[in-house]
């Protein structure tokens, strides 16, 4: 089913690379290899600007809320990015299968240029966070492409290599990312982050797209039963997202009649379509794949909704300026790659340890969250050692996401394995979008009732620790018994 970039090199006559077919062939060749070497670095570069853009806005972001007015709608900073990019993974996977994957790729970029020119130029709160939801449309399609041109570009012994770089293409950004958007916004404006992302979005298309021209569009399965539009997989995204915008939204309001009533709408559109996009036993963390999805999400609730939080209290609270307070987001990326590497050397305890190890990482991640808390909230403690809170928080996130990724994955029957990635990442974003907004939601409460930042933040990191206590408790579920197993398999209508 995958074309190498050799053969349709070949058809189209121009240069072919060299022979795949033999042994001698396969250890010469590497995915820097003349055929694959542009768009090896075309997909390196378009994650790692992703990267980049990730942590950098979100180091950045206190600063981008006090020049627009956006402290009361915080949150929306970072979930308006996170819900279009359900919808932008959706509509790129979608494009993919019928088209092939140069149109998703070509107007995913595009869009996620756009996005960085009106989030870049915004002059007021509403503004900036339209460019932020493009940007996440853009960013769904980048990233959802990514792994899908590996296995349509690159043959088999060379996928694997191609993985290993991807992570490296998104660890090393993590790293330095904090670091520079903070120099960019202390020494000219933080304009100059998403102005910087525009030369670097260019560079990526020119390096990726040429050589996915060249690709064959992807057999696809022949089409099943008609089914109404209202329930494909896209319009069911759709619902996810507009019930968790409504249910974000609802939270912001100071009436509080129209808060509940948006409340129960929002709820009553989300849930629903959250069951439909996900396996069956996620909403209730079956032991097995639906509790390894469930774990997912708590593990990026707790980490990522922690760290949206951590910039904007050093810097508000605490007084430390942009670019140190990036110094704990870098800190947090470091260790999580050490967290990872610790879990695969546990790995060899066997199946039993992988629940142990989440557990652990829970454990360790609920010490960082208490670490930055006591940090960020208290005058007592010296702010810096935040970044060492966060660090150990990084520990803990990298043994229990390579654990629980490890084991729910081994659980998936090889045909479901498309299915069972995606609800994982679903779950990452989705939490990662509730989190924020419940945080941006507790900031503007307190704000409509005179209440404190600090009181807002107290509220969040409490929040974040008691869904590790919660991932801890449902640790032991996540391997399937006996009894449980067979039920796993069959998806959610």
């Amino acid at each position: 089913m995958s074309q190498h970039v050799t053969q349709q090199e070949e058809e189209s006559g121009e240069p072919a690379a060299p022979p795949t077919a033999t042994t001698g062939g396969q250890r010469s060749e590497s995915v820097f290899s003349g055929p694959y070497r542009a768009l090896t670095l075309g997909i390196l570069l378009s994650v790692g600007m992703v990267a980049f853009e990730s942590l950098g806005v979100a180091t950045v972001l206190p600063a981008i809320a006090g020049k627009l007015d956006g402290l009361g709608a915080y949150g929306w900073g970072l979930s308006a990015l996170m819900l279009a990019n359900i919808v932008g993974t959706v509509l790129a996977g979608r494009a993919a299968d019928r088209r092939g994957p140069w149109a998703p790729v070509a107007l995913g970029v595009a869009v996620f240029a756009l996005g960085c020119l009106i989030a870049g130029a915004a002059v007021s709160w509403p503004l900036f966070l339209l460019g932020r939801f493009v940007q996440g449309l853009g960013v769904g399609a980048v990233m959802s492409m990514a792994y899908a041109v590996i296995g349509l570009a690159y043959p088999e012994h060379l996928r694997a290599r191609m993985f290993a770089l991807l992570s490296s293409a998104w660890t090393i950004p993590s790293l330095v990312g904090p670091v520079i958007a903070g120099a960019l916004t202390d020494l000219t404006s933080w304009r100059a982050v998403f102005l910087l992302m525009l030369p670097l979005i260019l560079a990526a298309a020119a390096l990726t797209l040429p050589g996915l021209r060249r690709l064959d569009r992807p057999e696809t399965a022949p089409d099943g039963p008609a089914q109404p539009w209202w329930k494909s997989p896209l319009a069911n995204a759709v619902y996810l997202t507009v019930g968790t915008a409504i249910l974000l939204q609802a939270l912001l309001l100071k009436n509080l009649v129209l808060l509940a009533v948006f409340t129960v709408v929002g709820l009553a559109v989300a849930i629903p379509s959250l069951r439909r996009v996900t396996p069956e036993g996620t909403l209730s963390a079956r032991a097995g794949i639906g509790a390894g999805i469930a774990i997912r999400g708590l593990l990026c609730g707790v980490y990522f909704g922690s760290e949206a939080f951590l910039p904007l209290g050093l810097q508000e609270l605490r007084g430390m300026g942009v670019t140190l307070a990036g110094l704990g987001l870098s800190a947090g990326a470091i260790t999580w790659v050490a967290g990872s590497l610790i879990q695969a050397k546990r790995d060899g305890g066997g199946r039993a340890s992988r629940s142990g190890s989440v557990a652990l990482g829970f454990g360790i991640l609920l010490a960082g969250v208490a670490v930055i808390a006591l940090s960020v909230l208290t005058e007592a403690v010296p702010s810096w050692l935040a970044i060492v809170g966060w660090g150990i928080g990084g520990i803990g996130m990298g043994i229990a996401f390579n654990a629980s990724t490890t084991d729910t994955l081994e659980q998936t029957p090889g045909e479901r394995q498309g299915e069972v990635s995606g609800a994982l990442q679903l779950a990452q974003t989705l939490a990662t979008a509730l989190i924020a907004g419940l945080g941006g939601a507790a900031i503007a409460i307190f704000r409509h009732y005179d209440g404190s930042t600090r009181s807002a933040l107290l509220v969040v990191f409490a929040l974040t620790a008691v869904l590790s206590l919660l991932g801890a408790l449902l640790a032991p579920r996540l391997r399937a018994t006996s009894a449980t197993r067979s039920g796993a398999a069959p998806a959610s209508a």
